[in-house]
């Protein structure tokens, strides 16, 4: 409902703002005859050029405009995007106009003009004033970079004030960080670094020249992905850039956190109920002595020699569960570290990442440089086109094996087929895995049948949506489950040793009815950071599409069940989602698939621990194992949703409290 103010400006403001289009567009058309400074970028996901931003500038007297065009194309799907920014000469704002799409499922059109100490505003189909700031600067999200620049330009011309408000809303916190000095081949280059945080979920990393023109900007776009905007120029110097963001962001948790024990210590936790997730049974006040990250003594309190050099964490009516693994999960940005770790996750699969990227993050939280879980690496390999995803692809069955033998050396547990490889090239990527002991998961090609690329080696399946495929349904989408032919096809991923991770929190959130209240499926969602708020609210579909689709949701759910019950490997997933809490929420699904809360507990325990080969080491609570704990204020065996209720974490024997991390992390409440 709009405000008593809103409403007064709605009439004026229409008339005004389609004045202001037509300023516009004739501002844009002097423009271009009178074009003065200029620069373009080129924009990067899974550090592939997918795009570019280009802006020109034309001064007019005192004013300043800047005309940005930017486009990237995403798997196949463009992304447009124009905006217009006048300011005076020394950077305060004048207006701004952007429209066009942020990401392949979002898009914006937004106006910002100030005229006597009042800004109007449009938002969409909204329109409003409100009085202007003392300081304030017109942005509308992370693109486009331009206008990230000129905002800093304006920061540094009035006072470099701690936080400054943002139009239509919000806030940002610009700091310099230092400087890095690059060799672009022919002279050394200086960039001053600037982190920026409020625009996106955490931290953007943005480095200048000594004029304070645009170099880089490392960012994530609106689907949560991260994305690199480079100057034409230094385009070769991408690489290093990105893995200096990694170690850079990792940097600003170290440096902050807040520890209450040592890996290197002696801990004993006393007085805990502990759940043996191998039996499903309990050690009632139980005592775990930790010496070095890794668990040395377990028993009933009284039997067991606590040490006295040992720090006591006291956990009478708490319940103490191994630390939590999330199957899918794709680390875009630091701040995913202490999310994770937040909500109990202290192992993850990476699916699939920009290389330098990704080892950076990992080689920062093994080396205690920064915070966040154990990371297993899958090495994505994808094919040729235009819908082709990331650097690394393979169209001959020697490139595949190269991109193999480069992931295996650089340390990655597995390898991630993706969507564009050809479906003969699958069999290379398998084949060549195999022989250096690494094993295949990921998507099935285009082109490909999930039971041809079983056959052609594929180990393990990501998402339900490729199982459901193979199955017989009905006119409404749902499974007919006693139909021989889905019969078959459970048999066929019980024989070929199938893991899935079935993913259905993305799926919930795809098929979610816009109308229906988001805490119902995620009561933690007021206390995630605002930008993924936003993002996540509008997620969805309008209920009359929702409501045709319950039946591929349901049959997608039960599924889970069935294959299960048959005897085929489930383990739990995310694929990204609500930062840490939708592995609790993908637990309670399989709940109500109609596993028991054991059964959903193991999915994200011991069971990927054996998949992954590392069931000696983690996935349960055993002697000699590593001390990656959850202590829980009550027990997931009588309700999953208790795997929500985290008092503190353990990992390699660090004690971790999540109130902190999520404080790291720029949660709005740190600890629900």
């Amino acid at each position: 409902m709009q405000t008593a103010q809103k409403r007064t400006a709605t009439k004026h403001s229409l008339n005004f703002f389609c004045l202001l289009a037509i300023t516009l567009l004739n501002a844009s058309l002097a423009g271009a005859q009178n074009t003065g400074d200029s620069a373009s970028y080129f924009l990067h996901k899974f550090a592939q050029n997918i795009g570019r931003e280009t802006y020109h500038v034309l001064k007019t007297g005192e004013t300043v405009q800047y005309d940005v065009s930017f486009k990237f194309t995403d798997r196949g799907s463009p992304v447009p995007l124009k905006a217009q920014l006048q300011t005076s000469a020394d950077a305060v704002p004048i207006s701004l106009f952007i429209k066009g799409n942020t990401s392949r499922f979002s898009a914006i059109n937004d106006t910002v003009r100030i005229h006597d100490q009042q800004v109007f505003i449009k938002e969409g189909d909204s329109v409003y004033t409100k009085a202007l700031p003392a300081l304030a600067f017109p942005v509308g999200g992370y693109s486009p970079g331009t206008v990230q620049m000129v905002l800093l330009k304006y920061w540094k011309l009035h006072n470099k004030p701690a936080l400054l408000p943002l139009l239509p809303n919000g806030a940002v916190s610009i700091s310099l960080q230092g400087a890095d000095t690059l060799n672009d081949g022919q002279q050394p280059l200086v960039l001053n670094r600037y982190i920026l945080s409020g625009l996106v979920w955490g931290n953007e990393i943005l480095w200048t020249d000594n004029n304070d023109h645009l170099v880089c900007l490392i960012t994530n776009d609106a689907e949560g992905d991260k994305l690199e905007m480079m100057l034409e120029k230094y385009e070769s110097l991408l690489p290093n850039l990105i893995s200096k963001a990694a170690v850079y962001g990792m940097e600003l948790f170290s440096s902050s956190m807040q520890q209450s024990g040592a890996a290197n210590k002696i801990v004993a936790i006393t007085g805990a109920k502990l759940v043996d997730v191998e039996s499903g049974e309990h050690l009632n006040n139980a005592t775990i002595v930790i010496e070095n990250g890794v668990i040395k003594q377990l028993g009933q309190t009284g039997t067991v020699v606590i040490p006295a050099a040992a720090s006591i964490i006291h956990a009478e009516g708490k319940t103490v569960v191994p630390g939590l693994w999330d199957m899918h999960a794709h680390f875009e940005q630091a701040e995913w570290g202490p999310a994770y770790l937040a909500a109990g996750t202290t192992t993850v699969r990476d699916c699939g990442n920009e290389f330098v990227y990704i080892n950076a993050i990992k080689q920062a939280i093994d080396s205690h440089k920064g915070v966040g879980p154990l990371i297993l690496k899958a090495g994505i390999i994808d094919g040729p086109g235009a819908f082709g995803l990331g650097i690394v692809r393979a169209s001959t069955a020697q490139e595949a094996v190269a991109a193999v033998r480069m992931y295996k050396e650089s340390g990655f547990a597995q390898i991630k087929i993706y969507s564009s490889v050809k479906p003969a090239i699958v069999k290379a990527i398998a084949t060549e895995a195999h022989r250096l002991g690494l094993t295949v998961t990921g998507h099935i090609p285009e082109g490909m049948t999930t039971r041809a690329a079983m056959d052609s080696g594929m180990d393990q399946v990501n998402h339900i949506q490729y199982v459901y495929e193979m199955m017989k349904t009905n006119p409404d989408r749902s499974i007919d489950f006693k139909n021989p032919e889905t019969i078959a096809a459970i048999a066929f991923l019980k024989a070929h040793h199938a893991v899935i991770d079935p993913t259905l929190t993305v799926f919930e959130l795809v098929f979610r009815s816009l109308a229906n209240n988001i805490h119902d499926i995620e009561p933690q969602y007021s206390s995630l950071p605002l930008p993924l708020q936003s993002l996540f609210i509008n997620m969805g579909m309008p209920a009359a599409n929702a409501k045709k689709f319950e039946p591929l949701m349901a049959s997608s759910i039960k599924l889970v069940k069935v294959l299960h019950d048959n005897g085929v490997i489930i383990v739990a997933g995310t694929d990204m989602g609500f930062a840490g809490f939708s592995l609790a929420r993908e637990m309670e699904l399989y709940v109500k698939a109609g596993l028991t809360p054991l059964e959903a507990l193991q999915t994200a325990t011991i069971l990927p621990a054996k998949v992954m080969q590392l069931d000696k080491q983690s996935g349960s609570i055993k002697i000699g194992k590593r001390a990656d704990l959850v202590i829980l204020d009550a027990d997931p065996l009588a309700d999953i949703r208790n795997t929500r209720k985290v008092w503190k974490v353990i990992k390699e024997g660090q004690l971790y409290d999540p109130a902190v991390l999520h404080t790291m992390a720029g949660f709005v409440a740190a600890h629900p």
